[in-house]
């Protein structure tokens, strides 16, 4: 029976579960990564053998395992199955976390945090959320995730602070192993478990295409923004605790009273320049403006750093620039990435954005170890404006959306013609048709496509027809 795309349809209560039962399990993950980001400059202080440097490497260790092995475990997931690797890297996540709890020095931290992040199952997830909803709602299942890992990063910033004060940082690890292990629920209990697996170009990455991938300037100009943003986080996490701290005479189980605010503030703040980008589509304009935002947010802050009431401002203007571009830098990854090769280019961007994590802390606790507290920030400042100038040489992006249609079997040369045909339909910007995968990837200008031309084009070929759009 003949259908037409239904780019708007609800989802299935299969597709709802799977969705908010994975970015449930993406939440516990990352909640465990977060929690000791703004408490453990402080309390690593008093380990033995600890300097800065190793302070920093503590605090990030993480982020180098975890760009790694994070594409290698989404391509171990299609050979052995995604909830068997996916368990696998939460018992490895929660076997770091109780490293980390029973070490008495900073050398077992670091060997703890480096094994946290050898359980790199985010690119899993992310297939297995692609295996159980279809094409038309992928972007939500996407969306979903997307939205856990944001409301984990505020909850962490908050609850890190105030846990450790309870039972402290050694019970705060114990606590993240634990968030691991209730992962394994969720996973069991709550998500679905798909009829087929299989590869998904929209959102797995393919090895033998990274060469093109990378010779991609401006997705190259993205990958570096991601990279600088989570440098400069993680830099200033390893400075700003101690600031608070030693300067403000403010305890650490206290830390969290300044973050839940600025948070709250930042995230309404946000909302109106998201608008102004996507819908009235002044994306460039607000990205660079928002860059330069925290370029100047890390540079007050080396001045500033003896009242209260001008770091929390200067961390509400901080966290309203990085939330922003947090939330934009992967949209503009999917407008600029060719249409079916999104996976790929997202599997490099998650890893700029680890990376930068851990030269983030290794760089910030090196320079706070040499040059002292205002000199992170200082830096942090400059890796800011150095992004800044390259963004400037940016192309405005396109406001396209990913289109994905399943099209059936059909031949190469068959492939080929009908990426020619989609082209000549209004609205259609990119068009690739896959033969093997029996899937057309397209990029859309939403406001002028024509649905019915779409539906004319593929219906007569008798093939039921799906679409999602990103």
């Amino acid at each position: 029976m003949k259908e037409p795309l239904e780019i708007d349809s609800p989802m299935t209560g299969t597709e709802l579960r799977a969705s908010v039962s994975l970015a449930g399990i993406y939440m516990l993950r990352m909640l465990g990564l977060f929690m000791i980001l703004p408490v453990f400059s402080v309390y690593a202080r008093d380990l033995p053998d600890a300097t800065p440097f190793l302070i920093g490497i503590a605090i990030s260790a993480y982020g180098l395992t975890q760009a790694i092995v994070g594409i290698p475990f989404g391509m171990w997931s299609d050979r052995f199955g995604r909830k068997k690797v996916i368990a696998i890297g939460l018992v490895i996540f929660a076997a770091g976390s109780v490293v980390a709890a029973l070490s008495e020095s900073i050398y077992g931290i670091i060997a703890g945090r480096a094994i946290q992040g050898s359980g790199a199952v985010a690119a899993v997830v992310m297939a297995l959320a692609a295996d159980l909803t279809r094409e038309e709602h992928r972007t939500k299942a996407m969306a979903l995730i997307g939205i856990s890992i944001g409301i984990s990063f505020a909850l962490s910033m908050v609850a890190g602070p105030v846990i450790s004060g309870w039972v402290g940082v050694k019970g705060l690890f114990w606590i993240i192993g634990v968030l691991s292990i209730a992962a394994i629920g969720v996973l069991y209990l709550a998500v679905p478990t798909p009829v087929v697996s299989s590869f998904h170009r929209d959102t797995q990455a393919m090895p033998a295409q990274f060469a093109k991938v990378l010779r991609h300037r401006e997705l190259l100009r993205l990958d570096f923004g991601i990279f600088a943003l989570h440098l400069i986080l993680t830099a200033t996490f390893v400075a700003l605790p101690l600031v608070l701290r030693d300067n403000l005479h403010l305890d650490i189980s206290k830390h969290g009273m300044i973050y839940l605010p600025v948070f709250v503030f930042s995230m309404v703040s946000m909302v109106p320049f998201v608008i102004l980008a996507e819908k009235r589509r002044k994306m460039k304009a607000v990205f660079l403006g928002f860059i330069a935002l925290v370029a100047a947010a890390e540079g007050s802050l080396q001045a500033m750093d003896d009242n209260l009431w001008s770091i929390a401002f200067l961390l509400y203007v901080f966290f309203t620039g990085f939330n922003l571009l947090e939330a934009t830098l992967p949209s503009m990854v999917s407008k600029v990435a060719p249409p079916d090769l999104k996976g790929t280019a997202m599997g490099i961007y998650s890893t700029a954005q680890f990376l930068g994590a851990f030269v983030g802390g290794a760089a910030g606790g090196w320079i706070y170890g040499h040059y002292g507290v205002h000199s992170v920030f200082l830096f942090c400042a400059a890796i800011g404006l150095v992004w800044f100038g390259i963004a400037c040489g940016m192309q405005p992006p396109r406001h396209l959306s990913s289109l994905l249609i399943r099209i059936g079997e059909l031949a190469a040369d068959e492939a080929s013609l009908l990426s020619e045909e989609f082209l000549r339909v209004s609205g259609v910007a990119e068009a690739v048709v896959i033969a093997e995968d029996g899937v057309a990837y397209l990029k859309v200008d939403r406001s002028a496509l024509d649905r019915n031309a779409l539906n004319n084009l593929i219906l007569p070929r008798g093939q039921y027809a799906r679409a999602g759009q990103n």
